[in-house]
């Protein structure tokens, strides 16, 4: 007999980089030489002075719940770190710290989409957004943009998508997977269409603007487009930039009734983030600053080795990203090559004859693509480029 599991549950599936990453385990537990190119972590890590700053609260008795929205002293460094890096200047009622950023937007989606509304996400996207939507019974609106136009979306596609049941909008930039980011010109140039519609949000993901190196220095949404201040909400955290994965903290600043509503959800959920980990995300936001600088120096050579190497494969074509660990290649010609039906396809046969596990681009909006992370060594990636060049040469030789 089985048991029923909600509706709810059952519209949304799991993360595809999350089972990439299981099967991925499981192989090389089998004794499997596997290349896995699916990790959306830093291979860094912790700097010393974070890890210290967490095990000094530990020594120091801080293991006791916390406030539910986060520290005074946490919330004061995401304040000035706003301020600081992004021109943005906020309260401590309208910061929130959450157990990741992930929880953040899913406390967000939570707390404004209620069923049949309809959410903006720009495809390619972070895999969990449309799911998180979903759970909220909400409806995910996805308009494409293509290697032709960056992985960016116009003006126009967002008006586009925009009907009275809008209700939130998700902008990710730089972006998981493509790499992609939004100019000023291009963040005004979208906020100039959401200044027309005052019922929608904006959700701002600015994960990864540390691991970043356009010309042009990253730029938040709200800073640039300050009339939506009040509708924006900022979102962030330490774990790529300071390779605090496992730490679990993100955070938002936003308007004071949204980010009250979000703090709600969370009491009711996980409650406060961990208080260690709060502790070591203050080191970081408000230490020395060089630990950041020098991961972003690895991670923008690892990026320029990995777009040319992947360039020079058969069949297999890479835009350079301004930012992420994260290489997005388009492989449509492979898909021809090797004689399979789609991206996912594609990528079982790099892990059935390559021993190289790379993520499908289906699962993030984006068919005949594959994200492969280069969030690991020089000699991975070279080794990777090596095995999928000789799979590819094969299939043309047959």
């Amino acid at each position: 007999m089985s048991l029923p599991v909600s509706k709810r549950v059952q519209r949304v599936k799991p993360s595809p980089t999350v089972a990439l990453t299981g099967r991925v385990a499981q192989l090389k537990a089998e004794g499997k030489d596997i290349i896995g190119l699916g990790a959306g972590e830093p291979d860094f890590d912790t700097p010393l002075h974070i890890a210290d700053a967490g095990i000094e609260a530990i020594r120091n008795g801080f293991t006791r719940y916390t406030p539910v929205e986060g520290i005074v002293e946490l919330k004061d460094a995401i304040i000035a770190k706003f301020e600081r890096e992004n021109g943005l200047k906020y309260k401590r009622n309208q910061i929130l710290v959450s157990t990741g950023a992930k929880q953040t937007i899913f406390n967000l989606i939570l707390a404004v989409v209620d069923p049949g509304d309809e959410v903006v996400i720009p495809a390619p996207y972070w895999v969990s957004y449309p799911d998180m939507v979903l759970l909220a019974d909400g409806v995910p609106v996805t308009p494409y943009a293509g290697p032709e136009q960056g992985y960016k979306i116009t003006p126009a596609q967002l008006e586009a998508a925009i009907t009275p049941k809008t209700r939130l909008v998700i902008l990710n930039s730089p972006c998981n997977p493509t790499g992609a980011a939004y100019t000023r010109a291009e963040l005004r140039a979208l906020g100039e269409v959401l200044m027309k519609h005052p019922q929608v949000i904006i959700c701002t993901d600015d994960m990864y603007e540390h691991i970043y190196w356009a010309d042009e220095p990253f730029a938040s949404f709200a800073a640039v487009n300050p009339e939506l201040y009040d509708r924006t909400v900022t979102t962030n955290g330490v774990s790529k930039a300071y390779a605090m994965t496992g730490w679990r903290i993100g955070y938002c600043g936003g308007p004071v009734e949204i980010v009250t509503a979000m703090a709600t959800i969370q009491g009711q959920s996980t409650s406060n983030p961990s208080s260690i980990a709060q502790k070591a995300a203050v080191a970081a936001l408000k230490g020395d600053q060089e630990c950041v600088r020098e991961m972003n120096k690895h991670f923008k050579q690892r990026h320029d080795f990995l777009v040319e190497g992947l360039n020079n494969l058969p069949g297999i074509s890479c835009l350079r990203g301004a930012g992420t660990f994260y290489a997005f290649a388009n492989v449509e010609k492979a898909l021809q090559l090797v004689g399979a039906e789609d991206d996912n396809a594609f990528a079982e046969h790099l892990l059935e004859h390559g021993g190289v596990a790379v993520v499908p681009g289906s699962g993030f909006g984006a068919p005949n693509h594959i994200r492969l992370s280069f969030a690991c060594s020089m000699q991975t990636l070279e080794e990777a480029l090596r095995r999928m060049d000789k799979v590819l040469k094969a299939a043309r030789a047959a």
